[in-house]
């Protein structure tokens, strides 16, 4: 059971997350793994355009003139199974109550907790619903083969430092641009977990037309294997917001003709999820 938690080199925009979701994603159809997704997100929650429609749940009130429709406020995910977890409560099955299912029995999603209104007490709500993350990670990796962990610089620095500490796996994610890059290989000089075995590097959105190529980029950071990539591709990013990622992985299942544009998007994912695979094998073998 292995926890993976995907981060940010710096705090810019990378791709990680439709990064996390296509390698879960393609995970979950071509291996016989039971996979969560965590989000810890207290924003929009993009994972869940990826997955799901939009549907406003409506409740019935009966005023002094007639039928009045309210939105029935519900409890995301986090935050049903944080109360919870602070009860001492929480089991493993206990969490599948809470999750959303892409595919029966192999990915399942907890989304972060859910955008309100201001309320004086808010601030004090998300740190209560932070803290329980690891706790959340730890029961929910004793039923699931892997839990992919979205992390969100939201959290505190204790919380993320906890989580990452927790992870069999880290997979940092940086930008295909000289200034990430550098920072990259700075924060790499100085950081035991970029020197880690248990930590890979991805350039998301990749163009392989760039300089900053993946050969150009491992040869800078001094990296034995070529760094991670998970091309940018027009079909996946329109279905990232149209709740169509499940069905797009399907259609390229069936995919065979090398000369298909989308091919190089498919082989990297697939190169990206066996190098996550073997890292993990050689990381249990030594324990």
């Amino acid at each position: 059971m292995s926890v993976i938690t995907f981060v940010n080199n710096i705090e810019e925009e990378t791709g990680k997350t439709m990064s996390l979701v296509a390698i879960a994603t393609h995970m979950a159809i071509d291996y016989n793994n039971k996979i969560l997704i965590i989000s810890t997100t207290n924003k929009e929650d993009k994972i869940n355009s990826c997955f799901f429609e939009e549907k406003q749940v409506k409740k019935m009130r009966l005023g002094i003139f007639g039928e009045n429709k309210a939105t029935l406020e519900t409890e995301s995910g986090i935050e049903g199974i944080a109360k919870i977890a602070r009860s001492n409560k929480l089991t493993p099955q206990i969490i599948t109550n809470y999750t959303k299912v892409v595919f029966k029995d192999r990915l399942e999603i907890l989304l972060g907790a859910m955008k309100k209104e201001k309320k004086e007490n808010e601030d004090e709500e998300e740190k209560e619903i932070a803290e329980e993350y690891v706790d959340i990670i730890n029961v929910a990796s004793m039923y699931y083969d892997k839990v992919f962990v979205d992390l969100d610089n939201n959290l505190s620095e204790e919380i993320r430092q906890k989580i990452i500490e927790r992870s069999e796996l880290v997979v940092v994610n940086t930008s295909q641009n000289y200034r990430s890059i550098k920072k990259l290989k700075e924060n790499k000089e100085k950081s035991d977990l970029l020197k880690s075995s248990k930590t890979l590097i991805l350039i998301g959105r990749y163009d392989k037309y760039s300089k900053y190529n993946s050969k150009n980029v491992s040869r800078y950071l001094e990296e034995k294997n070529n760094v991670l990539t998970i091309p940018y591709n027009t079909l996946y990013f329109e279905a990232t917001n149209e709740a169509g990622v499940p069905d797009l992985f399907l259609k390229f299942k069936k995919l065979s003709d090398s000369e298909d544009r989308n091919m190089i998007f498919i082989e990297e994912i697939k190169r990206a999820t066996e190098n996550i695979i073997y890292r993990l094998q050689e990381i249990q073998a030594r324990i």
